[in-house]
């Protein structure tokens, strides 16, 4: 499997306002904005982080995902994470590089707010070759920061204030998740029972 980001979030993207807001930084100085690029990298970090232990991505953006090997139950791919909101296609890429897109008609995403899916409808998904892998793009995450529920929020903001205020252990190899975080990210864990789908 590879999954990669194929769209990058701005600083606007990223609340740096309610981070400073959080770590009661002032305000109304000529050099009120001389941290906001470390408060974006603590931004940035958290959010990786949430995002890794959850597999919930929180700023819509798109992937692509390719794997080399369905992992099926049935005619249904689970997807590597949640949100999903859309799947732009869902192509075949062969051992020596032939590309064949799979018509949207022949499959759908099944919304899920834990594990989304992608269904074939009208007949199996094609066999991955060997050497070959199967590439689905999507668009996944809650959307802006505003859409984003507010214990996810919260445990950002959190962690990012613990990287910002802890910036020597995170270099020396620190990095534990709070444990305020680490209640508010477990409801939104993912359950495995058995092998992974």
């Amino acid at each position: 499997m590879n999954l990669n980001e194929t769209t990058t979030l701005s600083s606007a993207d990223f609340p740096i306002a309610e981070l400073k807001d959080q770590l009661r930084l002032g305000t109304g100085f000529t050099d009120s904005g001389a941290q906001d690029g470390l408060l974006e990298t603590c931004l940035r970090a958290a959010m990786g982080a949430i995002e890794a232990r959850t597999s919930r991505i929180l700023l819509r953006r798109r992937f692509q995902w390719n794997i080399y090997n369905w992992r099926m139950d049935g005619d249904t791919q689970a997807l590597p994470f949640a949100p999903v909101s859309s799947i732009l296609y869902l192509r075949m890429i062969a051992a020596g590089g032939e590309i064949t897109t799979i018509d949207s008609a022949d499959y759908k995403l099944q919304l899920d707010s834990h594990r989304p899916k992608i269904v074939a409808l009208k007949r199996s998904f094609p066999a991955i070759e060997t050497g070959g892998s199967a590439e689905v793009s999507m668009y996944a995450g809650y959307g802006f920061w505003e859409h984003v529920p507010a214990d996810l929020q919260n445990a950002m903001l959190m962690l990012a204030a613990s990287y910002y205020e802890n910036r020597d252990g995170m270099i020396n190899g620190g990095g534990q998740i709070p444990f305020g975080v680490s209640a508010l990210l477990e409801p939104y864990k993912r359950v495995r029972l058995g092998a992974a789908r």
